[in-house]
């Protein structure tokens, strides 16, 4: 059974993470005191994510864990011009998740993936607001119940709150596809919740 994890927005800049391409170049140079600073920073946000992608705490360790072994032997690969640390380290994590899945640990196909009318960016929808209502037991237990994919488009959108564009490339899909899949995550996961998300009251 998936912990229940707080809901925290994924820190996407200030001053801590103004130095993060320095911090990088340090690591590159064998800086282990960099490398445990940005350790510091971002692993509970990645831990965070591939917990709920997976739900799998001991799947989510190793995933976050060979994020971190990526940066320490291939810093070169984080490039601070196509986005965030952050969202560097959960594709990988994603990735090795990915890689599990492929060995046959698990597999969770999209079913209903149709392209439809998606939420504008930055609009709080019906359904948003009705996750805002809802206690954070309540809306873990039902986010479990989604499919992987809408699972993780409305963990990286509504939970971490990454821009649409950022959390397409973490999810290794299309812009438009990352809209039609929090569109009907927050329908799916209001459904679950067992409320109208269009009743006010």
């Amino acid at each position: 059974m998936m912990p229940l994890v707080p809901f925290v927005a994924w820190s996407t800049g200030g001053p801590a993470q103004a130095d993060t391409a320095a911090l990088v170049a340090q690591v590159a140079a064998g800086d282990s005191a960099a490398l445990a600073e940005l350790y510091r920073r971002e692993v509970a946000a990645v831990y965070r994510y591939a917990l709920a992608f997976c739900g799998n705490p001991g799947w989510s360790a190793d995933a976050t864990q060979e994020a971190f072994v990526a940066l320490a032997t291939r810093p070169q690969g984080f490039d601070a011009t196509r986005g965030s640390l952050g969202a560097y380290l959960a594709g990988v994590a994603r990735h090795a998740l990915a890689a599990r899945w492929r060995e046959g640990f698990a597999a969770q196909p999209l079913t209903d993936d149709e392209p439809t009318e998606g939420d504008a960016e930055g609009t709080a929808s019906p359904e948003t607001l009705l996750l805002q209502r809802q206690s954070s037991d309540e809306v873990w237990a039902a986010l479990r119940r989604l499919p992987a994919p809408f699972r993780e488009a409305l963990v990286l959108v509504d939970l971490q709150e990454r821009p649409y564009a950022e959390a397409a490339r973490i999810a290794g899909i299309e812009l438009n596809t990352l809209r039609t899949r929090v569109h009907r995550a927050r329908l799916k996961l209001a459904a679950l919740l067992g409320a109208d998300p269009r009743d006010p009251s």
